[in-house]
């Protein structure tokens, strides 16, 4: 069926408008990735556009050499593959008996999670209830209080919803269990929703910054996001623990650059192969069918 003239300029508009945005997102990216890249003189006399001017990787050793930018990577890591497991056991826990008809109460505790999404309870009586709890300092205080995103748990009961009914038949007359069902038949074809949500949470986690802040006093527990933030609002040089050569051979703005690259360098490999299943993922768990 051949589209009309138009369906045609409707689709030419869109590519337009989507092109646009594109590199809207992209340029600020590519600057960032030159800044990091090019010679400090160059980056002085602002010559650095979208293509890294005289080839430069004194910011990268600088970065690595004089900050704690690796413990910091580390940290992030363990936040982000911790928190993920965590959270996606409790919104799945959550999400797959309110997707049941039969569940006792179901209407009842729909609305009371719905609730937390309208109304909190602030921060101050969330730090109290954090200190009070003796989290303070650790990363459980960056766990427990973001367990389950209600969003992610909606769509998370959205997609079992649509799971056939009659697998979960089949399974049970084979002699399947609660548990066993959940494992061996929801989950495996609830695979691209699981890859979707797990992504949300991981960019929620790996980008957290404000919390890290206000519940982590030791600075060696502090992730990468709060690290970069820290050097990107410094007047100056972060404090950098190289040598005076190496100094003068960088400028603050290569070194922030190459820490910010650092900081989205994971999220940005990890995209491209999770894309397939979360685009399906979020399609399918954002409809009833």
């Amino acid at each position: 069926m051949r589209a009309s003239a138009g369906e045609k300029l409707f689709y030419a508009a869109n590519y337009f408008i989507l092109t646009i945005a594109g590199m809207l997102c992209l340029f600020p990216l590519l600057h960032i990735f030159a800044t990091s890249f090019s010679d400090p003189g160059m980056i002085l006399a602002g010559r650095v556009t979208l293509w890294p001017v005289q080839w430069n990787a004194d910011s990268y050793k600088a970065l690595f050499l004089g900050t704690r930018v690796v413990d910091a990577f580390g940290n992030s890591i363990a936040i982000t593959l911790v928190g993920v497991l965590l959270s996606m056991a409790a919104s799945i826990a959550v999400a797959y008996p309110l997707s049941k008809e039969y569940f006792y109460c179901r209407r009842l505790f729909s609305l009371a999670i719905i609730f937390t999404m309208i109304f909190g309870g602030g921060l101050i009586p969330n730090y109290l209830l954090i200190k009070s709890l003796g989290l303070i300092d650790t990363y459980w205080a960056l766990w427990l209080p973001g367990l389950i995103s209600t969003y992610n748990m909606w769509v998370m009961k959205t997609f079992f919803q649509n799971v056939p009914r009659e697998l979960e038949d089949a399974a049970r007359i084979d002699g399947c269990g609660e548990l066993r069902l959940i494992g061996r038949i929801v989950l495996p074809v609830s695979l691209p929703m699981i890859v979707a949500i797990s992504l949300f949470y991981g960019v929620a986690y790996w980008n957290n910054f404000f919390n890290v802040l206000i519940y982590v006093n030791d600075t060696s527990k502090y992730n990468l996001a709060v690290l970069v933030q820290q050097m990107i609002f410094s007047a100056s040089n972060p404090q950098l623990a190289i040598e005076a050569d190496l100094q003068q051979a960088i400028t603050p703005e290569g070194v922030k650059a190459a820490g910010v690259l650092v900081m989205v360098a994971p999220i940005l490999i990890v995209y491209p192969f999770v894309q397939k299943h979360f685009v399906k993922g979020v399609m399918i768990g954002s409809l009833k069918g």
